[in-house]
């Protein structure tokens, strides 16, 4: 079988590790790479002669012996270049967000399903060890009835030159809980503050309701001095945590819960208490995202069903849009309440 042809386009933070996973995978070809610096394609040219460097990904989406385009790119050139890709006929992966708004991610399915090729949003996580055995226990029920997902993902910087706090980490658990739980949020509650740039958020607390009573509340920020990578979901059987920096358990299942009365009770019966044994379970090993490269390649070559394609790229935009909006009216109501600050010379007046 011939080896599927790609370009990647960005060759940044995370285009580096796509570079990898792609130049890595024996059924892959990697035919050329574009960045708009000229020391980065002058290096590429040295240590790895065999790939064609471009400037502009206008250029390497045009080279007819592509078949296969990933876009590692900034947010804001997602829609384009996926588009270009999509019109010239090659498949595409984009890096999450898939885009900038739903309306953009409403083109983009809608010119892959026109054209019968294949769309896929890189959100890396769905093939993590980790998520992968919290959708067992999740649909095994396992864990009873889900109430809660909670989660803390914060770190001093990255700052973002392209987007905010919401739309850099909230992508991932966005992600998670759509492919744990499934449906999108029936109501969105957000607060935040940007403390460097004026307008753009460097922290972000959001808390998203489902119609299944699940509530899950998003803790973000660029400003934490200590990296913390944690998720708890509890459910009423057993709760799960997982941190992501525990190494040797990173994935820990609590025999313990609460079981409340009927209604009528609550008022004078206390819910009882259950704490039972922790169990770390074995998880299996792989890189994710050498992962999500294969899964690119077998869902072209028509072995597999995409688990991040464009639908679930659409649904995180059309949630980050509306997150957006929750989080732009606290912003004006706290910027609102705010007391006038007098400048010296009024003041001196």
């Amino acid at each position: 079988m011939a080896k599927l042809k790609v370009g990647l386009c960005g060759l940044g933070y995370w285009g580096k590790n796509l570079f990898r996973a792609l130049s890595g995978n024996p059924d892959i070809q990697l035919v050329a790479v574009a960045d708009a610096r000229a020391d980065i394609r002058d290096g590429l040219a040295v240590s790895h002669p065999h790939i064609i460097p471009y400037s502009d990904a206008t250029d390497l989406i045009a080279d007819p012996e592509i078949e296969a385009v990933v876009l590692a790119t900034p947010v804001a050139f997602h829609y384009a270049q996926a588009k270009a890709a999509l019109d010239r006929g090659k498949h595409v992966m984009v890096e999450k967000p898939m885009c900038t708004t739903s309306a953009e991610a409403d083109d983009l399915v809608a010119r892959a399903d026109l054209y019968g090729l294949t769309l896929m949003a890189d959100h890396t996580f769905l093939f993590h060890p980790a998520v992968l055995k919290l959708g067992e226990l999740v649909r095994s029920g396992e864990l009873g009835k889900v109430s809660y997902f909670d989660s803390q993902r914060i770190n001093l910087g990255l700052f973002q030159p392209d987007v905010n706090v919401l739309w850099d980490l909230a992508p991932h658990d966005l992600s998670i809980i759509d492919y744990l739980f499934g449906g999108e949020p029936v109501h969105i509650e957000a607060s935040g503050y940007c403390h460097v740039n004026p307008g753009f958020p460097d922290i972000a607390y959001l808390t998203f309701h489902y119609s299944t009573s699940m509530v899950a509340h998003l803790n973000l920020s660029w400003m934490s001095p200590v990296k913390v990578r944690h998720i708890a979901v509890g459910g009423s059987d057993k709760m799960v945590v997982w941190d992501d920096l525990n190494r040797e358990e990173p994935l820990k299942i609590y025999d313990s819960g609460i079981t409340t009365h009927p209604r009528q009770d609550r008022e004078i019966i206390l819910p009882s208490y259950r704490i039972g044994s922790v169990t770390s379970p074995r998880l299996s090993g792989g890189e994710p995202l050498v992962a999500v490269v294969e899964h690119f390649r077998q869902v072209i070559v028509g072995k597999t069903k995409a688990r991040t394609d464009g639908r679930l790229g659409r649904r995180i935009v059309r949630t980050l849009e509306r997150a957006q909006a929750a989080l732009d009216l606290s912003l004006r109501q706290a910027q609102s309440s705010m007391p006038a600050v007098s400048s010296p010379s009024a003041a001196a007046a």
